[in-house]
């Protein structure tokens, strides 16, 4: 795993400024320690950082081909690199190391921008043919690793795997994206393409770029490669499909296990944690290295399941325990995310990365069984609403929901039977309206009284629902219950939980792998009959059966509980003070977005406990730290209202 950046001069070949290329090189130190690598000529500025993973003592970046005239540099594993090796190798090609990098610069020669699609597993590169002019940048189809990027008013075009290797040019212009803005409080993180500043973009997952000096005008346009199918396979007994997962499970595990160094695994006491491991120990043969993380509160913990896993396969565990007030990581986060984001599992999974790397340099996560196999309790809400919609025609469900929605009281003390608000609303909504409904971190009327009516003007009725319905209208199935995966495996799943992931893992020069995110094994997932992944209530009802011969009824059919942290409290308790000084005073205040009557409305009402906005509050936490621990120090940074200009709503 490394950190890649560069400068790329677009309308001509201008003088690279050296010293601020290693700049931006240097901020992402964290991602690669080993090793740091710059190249410089006519137009063109590349920098590397490595983290040693394969092939230790070659594949130094920026890497070459035989004659100098392709280079590039690369975040992320090639899993099938030997295979192509051989293939390339076979087709006259001759390589200089064992590294997976090098199989990229020559599979550009042979196949040019198809390359990508030969390629198996987590990447971002940017690569530079000088006798075709052209700068080519991609990023894996799932979105594992990141990659930002910016053209600048002078032609120069900057990109780096983080946002601040690009902050490191002082004529980035810093102003606050509008919409971005809305997009944030509506789901906690700011999905791709689009990034917190106006001008800078995330390089969606599965999409290219190709930029040609003299011919490339204006912003260069994103070109999708790849996209999740969700086309049925053949009808067989779910035995079979059953048998046939664990085959491409166990498959797909062992091909993440290349690596000259240490390797272990993440164990939650979950299931797809749970899985991976056990595939792990009975590929290796060998004792694993386990990671989890304990608390000392009984209602957050759930270590004696990872605890189980790890004495049914006789792992090498390592578990630490975490007070369940472990808040003094919130400028620190945003310090490394770059950007306001709202997930507060951010916390533990940090604390467990730092504790993997004690042990190992590279670890397997189970991310991404959820969104394969329909494993969110969310999804479960979401098909009931469904056949609700689907019982009673528009023009009787809208208005009826609708008052329902509008006039029943928030009770956000009672059972959870009993808060019908969000249910109605979301009934009085199609499908995809009703899913942003319910995913959304604050609803519709509260990001409306939030931010202040110049901001709304900026947005010029743009509403974050916007991103879903823009993935909506691209989706290859018709299938209610695909269609919500689909949504979370573009918007959720690298906007939220791969971003959280690289950051905590990077910030310790630790590789995470997720082998339920190789892409062939999503295509297969997704062509499964939903019914076998929700089914009669229970999600992942098929990956379950799979392993029942593997894992115990304990792992695999107890409740989910997820890597969460007891946020309403802190906001009442230990925090209170934190939120009083960063949400009241003057830091929100001067930037003109909120309106601040609002706000201090949450804040009383959530610390006297008459209700919990734990959600929007600690929102409200993160963007507060942002603005203090990445922009209020940037002379040109521009966060008023006033500063702000409409963008274009495409998402």
């Amino acid at each position: 795993m490394c950190g890649i950046t560069g400068i790329f001069s677009l309308h001509g070949q201008a003088e690279i400024d050296r010293q601020l290329l290693a700049r931006m090189n240097e901020t992402q130190h964290h991602r690669g320690p080993d090793e740091g690598g710059l190249h410089v000529e006519a137009g063109l500025g590349l920098g590397h950082r490595r983290l040693s993973i394969v092939d230790l003592s070659s594949g130094q970046q920026p890497l070459f081909n035989e004659d100098g005239s392709v280079v590039v540099v690369f975040n992320g594993m090639i899993y099938n690199y030997r295979e192509l090796m051989r293939e390339l190798t076979a087709l006259g090609h001759q390589f200089r190391s064992r590294c997976d990098t090098e199989v990229i610069v020559h599979a550009w020669e042979e196949w040019g921008q198809d390359c990508v699609t030969r390629l198996r597993g987590m990447f971002a590169f940017a690569l530079w043919d000088r006798q075709r002019q052209t700068l080519f940048v991609a990023r894996d189809r799932l979105g594992i690793k990141p990659l930002f990027y910016a053209l600048l008013p002078d032609g120069r075009f900057l990109f780096g795997s983080e946002l601040k290797a690009l902050l490191a040019d002082p004529a980035l212009p810093r102003a606050l994206d509008p919409c971005a803005v809305e997009e944030y409080f509506a789901y906690g993180y700011v999905p791709e393409p689009r990034t917190i500043l106006r001008g800078v973009h995330k390089l969606s997952p599965g999409h290219t770029l190709l930029l040609q000096r003299g011919v490339t005008r204006g912003q260069p346009q994103q070109q999708r490669y790849w996209d999740i199918p969700f086309q049925p396979g053949s009808q067989r007994p779910a035995e079979e499909i059953a048998a046939e997962l664990l085959e491409r499970l166990r498959e797909v595990v062992g091909s993440h296990l290349v690596t000259d160094v240490s390797l272990g695994g993440f164990l939650s006491g979950g299931v797809d944690s749970s899985a991976v491991v056990a595939m792990m120990a009975q590929l290796t043969g060998e004792s694993v290295n386990t990671c989890s993380i304990a608390f000392n509160d009984p209602a957050y913990d759930e270590s004696h399941y990872a605890a189980q896993v790890a004495q049914q396969f006789r792992t090498r565990h390592h578990m630490r325990t975490v007070d369940k007030d472990d808040y003094g990581l919130i400028d620190l986060l945003a310090k490394l995310y770059d950007e306001p984001y709202a997930d507060s599992s951010a916390i533990p999974t940090y604390r467990v990365c730092q504790l993997a790397k004690e042990s190992v340099t590279v670890a397997l996560s189970g991310d991404g069984g959820d969104e394969n196999f329909a494993g969110y309790r969310r999804y479960r809400y979401a098909m009931n609403e469904e056949k609700v919609r689907a019982r009673l025609p528009e023009g009787l469900r809208k208005p009826l929901f609708g008052f329902l929605g509008r006039h029943y009281p928030k009770a956000d003390w009672a059972p959870r039977v009993l808060r019908a608000k969000t249910t109605f609303e979301a009934l009085a909504r199609d499908t995809v309206e009703g899913y942003f409904h319910g995913v959304s971190i604050m609803p519709d009327r509260v990001r409306q009284r939030l931010l202040s009516p110049g901001l709304r003007r900026e947005l010029q009725g743009y509403q974050a629902i916007e991103v879903m319905r823009g993935h909506a209208a691209q989706a290859p199935t018709e299938d209610a219950l695909s269609l919500l995966q689909y949504l979370d495996l573009k918007t959720y799943l690298p906007g939220d939980i791969l971003t959280k992931v690289d950051r905590a893992s990077m910030a310790h020069a630790l590789e995470v792998r997720v082998p339920l995110l190789d892409h062939q094994f999503v295509e297969w997932v997704s062509g499964l009959p939903p019914a076998l992944k929700l089914h009669e209530g229970q999600g992942k009802y098929i990956f379950k059966k799979a392993l029942e011969g593997t894992l115990s009824e304990d792992i695999l059919y107890r409740r989910k509980m997820g890597f969460s942290i007891p946020l309403s409290s802190w906001l009442r308790g230990p925090l209170r003070q934190m939120v009083q000084e960063s949400l009241l005073g003057p830091l929100l205040r001067q930037t003109g977005l909120f309106d601040m009557d609002f706000v201090q409305e949450l804040v009383e009402q959530h610390q006297s406990g008459r209700r919990d906005h734990a959600a929007p509050l600690w929102a409200l936490l993160m963007f507060a730290a942002f603005l203090r621990n990445v922009l209020q120090a940037g002379a040109s940074t521009s966060t008023s209202a006033a500063g702000l200009q409409p963008t274009a709503r495409a998402a």
